[in-house]
């Protein structure tokens, strides 16, 4: 497979739906069943199990040709997250039921894994499954769950038995988030949006069938989709000046009035940091080509995370009192992030959740140093006790 074969089987594509006058979603249904949605993906699954390399030509392909796309920033989780776990565990049928109307945008998926009381220890999750039967009955509380209020379906990590140690006692789920008992509250930020939620599953009934993976090895399950949560944020591929660091660098060509030689370092400072994790991310995607993600990702988020953070505070200082507006308070609660299309004010808000978000950089730094760097570990004395004997 070439870039020029697959130029040819768009340009094909193309011939037989015009993006004029084919309905958006019949479009992207057709292409899906071409196997031009993810190319890596096997044939049948939206893919024709070509190198993951060779997605941004297709992708340029439609672009050109003025298509549209299936709106990856609203479904980013079933894109970055649900999609890689499911072909990496699922079944033939849970494949071919999920993966054409995740990858459509047809249904929305979230992240039930993050707990009230575990949040960076993720393993000490307490949601209970209790199996019935042919189902599996869930209570339990989850929070900071983006999108749960636009979501069809959930990715959803359980505690199955209490009886061993937290990582061997786990259960994933694939969640539908329209079934009796499962409630979904706002939880409102620093910008004054909910895209966040907190979901709470009361005696909530789970089908078998919907079971990802074994009994018990959640926790193998949950590290894929964590793995590629993180190349999924930190690891996007941006042209140069790219993000937050194109428009911070327009702000300062276009107003000279506000320069100041401090904020001239700190401006240079940030491009070279952005055009360096730029390239980094680039690699990286060329090592996904060899396989699945591995810790590395971890590395891209804290980084992507701190670089938000610095210039976001930049444009707000740069900007002096204009920097200081905000435009509504009101308590939306919106389908997507948008940091490129609000002011200012908003960005540098909502920054302050990069590094909380998608695995806090505290333990991400812990999965670099033990994993990457390969220094010797945390003493965990909890690592070998019966998940229901831990001190809560």
């Amino acid at each position: 497979m070439t870039p020029d074969d697959l130029r040819a089987q768009v340009a094909e594509f193309l011939a037989a739906h015009d993006p004029k006058t084919t309905d958006r979603l019949e479009f992207l249904r057709a292409r899906y069943d071409a196997g031009l949605a993810w190319v890596h993906f096997p044939e049948g699954l939206g893919g024709q199990g070509a190198p993951r390399a060779l997605q941004p030509v297709v992708d340029a392909a439609f672009a050109a040709a003025g298509a549209p796309d299936n709106d990856p920033r609203r479904i980013g989780i079933g894109l970055g997250m649900a999609a890689p776990t499911i072909l990496a565990f699922g079944t033939e049928e849970q494949r071919t039921r999920y993966l054409r109307p995740l990858w459509t945008g047809e249904e929305v998926w979230c992240q039930l894994f993050s707990e009230p009381g575990a949040g960076s220890d993720l393993a000490a999750l307490a949601t209970r499954a209790v199996r019935d039967g042919d189902d599996w009955v869930v209570t339990g509380q989850k929070v900071w769950t983006s999108s749960a209020h636009t979501a069809r379906w959930g990715i959803l990590v359980t505690r199955t038995d209490p009886d061993v140690p937290k990582h061997q006692g786990m259960t994933y789920f694939l969640c539908d988030m329209t079934a009796p008992g499962v409630e979904v509250r706002p939880l409102r930020q620093i910008t004054g949006e909910a895209e966040f939620n907190e979901v709470f599953l009361t005696g909530v009934r789970i089908p078998d069938t919907q079971r990802l993976g074994a009994v018990g090895e959640g926790w193998k399950v949950a590290q894929t989709t964590l793995m590629n949560e993180r190349v999924a944020i930190g690891g996007n591929a941006l042209p140069r000046e790219g993000g937050l660091i194109g428009m911070v660098s327009k702000t300062w060509r276009e107003r000279p009035e506000l320069r100041t030689p401090e904020l001239r370092d700190r401006l240079v400072q940030h491009w070279v940091e952005a055009e360096s994790l730029r390239l980094a991310a680039s690699r990286l995607r060329q090592q996904l080509t060899a396989g699945a993600p591995g810790p590395e990702g971890s590395a891209m988020k804290v980084a992507f995370s701190e670089l938000n953070q610095k210039l976001t505070g930049l444009e707000i200082e740069l900007l002096g009192e204009e920097g200081l507006r905000y435009d509504d308070w009101t308590l939306r609660r919106p389908e997507k992030v948008d940091f490129l299309g609000r002011e200012a004010g908003y960005r540098y808000l909502r920054a302050k959740g990069n590094s909380i978000e998608g695995g806090t950089s505290e333990i991400l730094r812990n999965i670099i140093s033990e994993r990457v760097l390969g220094l010797p570990s945390e003493p965990r004395v909890d690592k070998d006790v019966a998940w229901k004997d831990l001190p809560r």
